[in-house]
């Protein structure tokens, strides 16, 4: 079998990868075994010390990285330099701050001394995605790595270059042979990957679904598991909002990604005293966004990553709008080559469509009337996902009161849901659980070990 990179901007084949060999598996397993060995006994600093280098690396290699991402999934280039920086520092927040995350930690006892240890927990598994194929990996490898783990990825069959140029990154900062290792699988071989007993802990990015499958797995052989799962992130706009800003920075939050991200905005749900100001001025900035090819200046919003994941986003506001949601704008595919979708505008949406319903993972934005606020926090709640939230009120108080009441790993309070390395990340709900990024993401995949000594 072999995996295949197709350039969604025009269809063309760009290259094949040969599946990893059973034997190849059992050779890169038994090297990170070997590796986890050595690594977990170097000290923090020293670990801190080869992400630093890394985090210099991708800084240095930014262009080259985004023009591997633009031409794999179609991330526009100055998107793709973004990541590439926010990689970087997310390798410079831990290198400087591992060493204090990892510290014991005392506790008053029986005993004469207590204290509780941060030990690495072994190899782990990541099974990542493809829509953010660079900051996905690094956003839980950078932690993992430095509290001493080995690392075995395996990433979307569509990114096989960029997964590839990952662990090159880490080779080339100087990182132990075998220590982070890419492996080209299919599904089925990620299941064995699973139950191997040198593997001791999974982590997934991806579809409720997909998740559901892993935890599964997982679970069979008593393997702890972080699960991301994606999300149908509410943006609640509040009478006393800002209009225009809101409807700016909802542009931003639907089309981030060419509207690929998990945490992009996907219902926009409008108390009725702003509901027309708020559809006015978004249609406009939605309809202003430049479509085109990601390699090209000023491109705004690529293509979607492929051509099915296409069809499935035309499918939902198809349904959509049999079931009575009103195509405000765009909403048709677009002639010639390529995976393009429109910037598109549904209102009229309720709970029972495949805009509310399902995580719309394209450059659709589902508007939904609310009466009141308290009407919106329901509907925001409506979801069986509960990754993140976006809340518009000049009244701070009243978000933060609001923020308390909303199902969601976060909500931001006028401003743009994004993962920030000094703040955990994940969800609850359908969204996973376990969390990435902070202290609390670092020690995820850590044996949180006691010791009392008399």
């Amino acid at each position: 079998m072999t995996l295949q990179s197709i350039n969604p901007a025009t269809g063309e084949l760009l290259e094949q990868f040969p599946e990893t060999e059973a034997a190849e598996l059992e050779r890169i397993l038994a090297r990170a075994e070997t590796a986890d060995r050595d690594w977990r006994r170097r000290s923090v600093a020293e670990r801190a010390a080869l992400l630093k280098e890394a985090g210099r690396l991708l800084r240095e290699g930014k262009s080259r990285y985004a023009r591997t991402m633009a031409l794999e999934m179609g991330k526009p280039l100055p998107q793709g330099e973004a990541e590439a920086e926010k990689c970087a520092t997310a390798c410079d927040y831990y290198a400087e701050h591992a060493a204090a995350m990892l510290a014991p930690v005392g506790r008053e006892t029986d005993a004469r001394r207590s204290y509780v240890r941060f030990d690495p927990i072994g190899p782990v598994f990541a099974i990542m995605p493809w829509n953010f194929p660079f900051w996905q990996v690094i956003r839980f490898a950078a932690p993992a790595l430095v509290a001493g783990n080995a690392v075995i990825l395996k990433h979307a069959p569509n990114v096989s270059r960029c997964a590839l140029e990952i662990e090159q990154l880490f080779r080339a900062a100087g990182f132990p042979e075998g220590l982070f290792r890419a492996v080209l699988l299919d599904n089925a071989a990620a299941g064995r990957v699973i139950a191997d007993p040198r593997i001791r802990a999974v982590t997934f990015t991806g579809s409720d679904r997909g998740g559901a499958q892993v935890a599964e797995q997982a679970g069979r052989h008593v393997k702890k598991t972080v699960l991301e799962l994606g999300g149908s992130d509410p943006f609640i706009v509040l009478q006393d909002a800002d209009l225009a800003q809101a409807a700016r920075t909802a542009a931003d939050a639907r089309l981030v990604n060419s509207g690929q991200s998990c945490i992009a905005a996907k219902r926009f749900i409008v108390v009725e005293p702003a509901f027309a100001g708020f559809v006015e001025r978004l249609a406009a900035e939605l309809g202003a966004r430049k479509v085109g090819d990601p390699l090209a200046p000023g491109t705004e919003v690529g293509p979607q990553a492929r051509l099915d994941l296409r069809a499935n986003l035309h499918r939902q506001v198809e349904e959509s709008v049999r079931r009575g949601a009103r195509l405000a704008l765009g909403g048709r595919l677009p002639e010639g080559p390529g995976a393009f979708y429109p910037p598109s505008l549904l209102v009229a949406v309720d709970p029972g469509m495949p805009a509310f319903d399902e995580e719309v993972f394209g450059p659709v934005a589902a508007v939904i009337r609310a009466r009141d606020e308290a009407h919106a926090v329901a509907l925001a709640n409506a979801s069986r996902y509960g990754l993140g939230a976006s809340l518009w009120t000049e009244d701070r108080a009243r978000g933060e009161r609001l923020a308390a009441e909303i199902e969601a790993g976060a909500v931001f309070v006028n401003g743009l849901v994004k993962s920030d390395p000094r703040l955990p990340f994940g969800g609850v709900k359908r969204s996973g659980y376990g969390r990435e990024l902070s202290e609390f993401g670092l020690r995820e995949f850590v044996n949180v070990k006691s010791v009392w000594v008399a």
